[in-house]
């Protein structure tokens, strides 16, 4: 497997997992770590992440539970084709797939309507003009609804997910009206919520949330999720646990940049 120039190829350390990331594009954040950690159970499920970038989510899952399948959409077919390689280096293929599209033309490539388990999400954070939009389109494209905002994922959802699916995913926590408004009028009914704050006694900055097709009223929100001790960067050990890297400490990891909302 080679690795291009503009490239790194990092230790996910779950599951003796590697990652190619570009090295001054998109890599991925902890925002995705996090709401596979929330993901209560894709086990014999039919898995579609939406906007997969460099396939962080379908990997971390892979490695975690027993889907019957994984595919991730990609809209940059320079990222698609980069995480495609990452599965094959990891010799997942004959569970994950890497399809390069827009998910505002699903159904495409075999991925039928209706016909998902679970749906997963971890969509941009910023409509266009809000913020700072990144020189490269890597991480513009990511971070900003360039290529379609919120309403794009959640009616992409809707049509892929079957009766009784479930949806899973990360959000800015100061848009949840939003998301939950969208949810509910595509019959998406919430049903478990939890805020994520960068330090204790600090304003939730993400929510990670999962909601049912044609599901029954009645949500749970869950106790918070710390991110950070004290006031230094030091992650808690909650997030340790979720993202694995107590497991093999001092080796160079795909360690995740800070959440894209702090």
């Amino acid at each position: 497997m080679t690795t291009l120039s503009d490239e790194s190829l990092d230790d996910l350390t779950v599951g003796g997992l590697k990652i190619l990331q570009a090295k001054h594009g998109y890599r991925f954040s902890l925002d995705p770590v996090l709401l596979s950690g929330f993901i209560s159970t894709v086990r014999d499920c039919r898995v579609l992440d939406l906007g997969t970038g460099n396939g962080i989510i379908p990997l971390l899952l892979a490695a975690r539970s027993e889907a019957l399948s994984i595919d991730g959409v990609e809209i940059q077919p320079q990222m698609a084709e980069r995480a495609g390689r990452t599965v094959d280096l990891n010799k997942l293929g004959t569970s994950v797939r890497i399809v390069q599209g827009d998910i505002r033309d699903l159904p495409f490539a075999g991925l039928e309507a209706a016909a998902f388990d679970v749906v997963t999400a971890n969509p941009p954070y910023r409509k266009p003009g809000a913020g700072r939009v990144a020189p490269d389109n890597e991480r513009s494209l990511a971070r900003h609804e360039l290529a379609g905002g919120l309403d794009v994922f959640l009616r992409a959802t809707e049509l892929m997910l079957k009766r009784g699916g479930s949806f899973y995913v990360v959000y800015l926590a100061e848009r949840l009206a939003e998301l939950l408004a969208g949810m509910v009028s595509l019959k998406l009914e919430p049903k478990r919520l939890r805020f994520v704050h960068p330090r204790a006694g600090q304003a939730a900055r993400l929510v990670l949330l999962e909601s049912r097709k044609n599901g029954r009223p009645g949500i749970k929100v869950e106790p918070p999720l710390v991110v950070c001790k004290g006031a230094g960067r030091d992650y808690t050990d909650e997030v340790l646990a979720i993202y694995g890297l107590e497991e093999r400490p001092g080796e160079r990891s795909g360690r995740p940049e800070p959440a894209r909302s702090a």
